[in-house]
């Protein structure tokens, strides 16, 4: 490392707790003959890896593209929300996926829950850290006895393609955590976190899962992905509150994921399905923390 120079600010590599990706090895690892990943870059900092992913996938890039960002300076969730982090504090990246005709457009949307139930298996297999999902694709941990959230997904429709971007808190340490609700990996005691052999894990359980998903015609039961959902779905069996578009509030128990991927909410007026908005825990769950999501591989 060239020596910092006085008066020149610190290095953006100076943080040796947090080393860059190695982009040339993560290509050799995942770019390879038979694997949905056909290109992988690692950009130092972007807007938004969404919308640079989208641009790409309006050219005509192919399916399995991948973009990696070291720091995303306007990042965004659900809702709009915007989702911040130091640089190389944790993983931020999008995948370019383009099921084609063989997957029935109100399958689609199953692609979201299948990439949290990929990223949180993952998660859980290699950075030993329990993990669980708030419908429809947070990725939750357990810090000091309690739930917190370290990642979240956002798919967004691009030109007949689809854009699944995800974010992980990866090493933050409690100071640095953009809400107290926030948690990261390393608060949670994981055993891992290197984020070449994460981000691997992550990329080639969402290849698996997708494989198998588009193999019988993106059926949730036959791929198992509806109850490896429900087996790691934290919302299921507690009050909720729904805060959906339109301004419409409901608040119930969160009873069943339905075939379309909808929360389905026993309310006093009968069971209602939901397909966006925002939830809210209500009511904790019976234990602390969250349940560990089982990788169903």
């Amino acid at each position: 490392m060239t020596p910092q120079q006085p008066g020149t600010g610190p290095s953006r590599w100076s943080d040796l707790r947090r080393p860059p990706l190695n982009a040339a090895a993560l290509r050799r690892a995942l770019v390879v003959p038979g694997s949905l990943w056909t290109s992988l870059d690692v950009v130092d900092v972007t807007g938004s890896t969404n919308s640079d992913l989208g641009a790409r996938a309006r050219s005509g890039a192919p399916e399995g593209a991948v973009l990696v960002a070291e720091e995303q300076s306007a990042g965004r969730g659900r809702l709009d929300r915007r989702w911040s982090a130091p640089a190389r504090s944790g993983l931020f990246f999008s995948v370019l996926l383009r099921p084609g005709d063989a997957v029935p457009v109100a399958r689609w949307g199953w692609l979201p829950l299948l990439v949290g139930v990929a990223t949180a298996s993952a998660l859980a297999r290699t950075a030993g850290v329990d993990t669980a999902l708030k419908w429809p694709n947070d990725i939750l941990v357990t810090v000091d006895g309690e739930e917190r959230k370290a990642g979240g997904i956002l798919a967004e429709r691009c030109d007949g393609a689809l854009i699944v971007g995800i974010g992980l808190n990866v090493t933050l340490g409690a100071g640095e955590l953009p809400v107290p609700t926030a948690g990261s990996l390393e608060l949670a005691g994981a055993a891992e976190t290197d984020r070449d052999p994460l981000l691997r894990a992550v990329l080639r359980s969402i290849a698996d899962w997708y494989g198998r998903w588009r193999e019988v015609g993106a059926d949730p039961g036959a791929s198992r992905l509806h109850e490896a959902y429900t087996a790691g779905c934290a919302t299921l069996g507690r009050t909720v509150r729904a805060e959906l578009p339109g301004g419409e509030s409901l608040e119930g128990e969160a009873v069943a994921i339905d075939d379309t991927g909808r929360l389905v909410v026993a309310t006093g007026d009968g069971l209602r399905p939901v397909g966006a908005g925002d939830v809210v825990h209500v009511r904790p769950s019976g234990g602390n923390g969250v349940r560990r999501t089982p990788s169903a591989e």
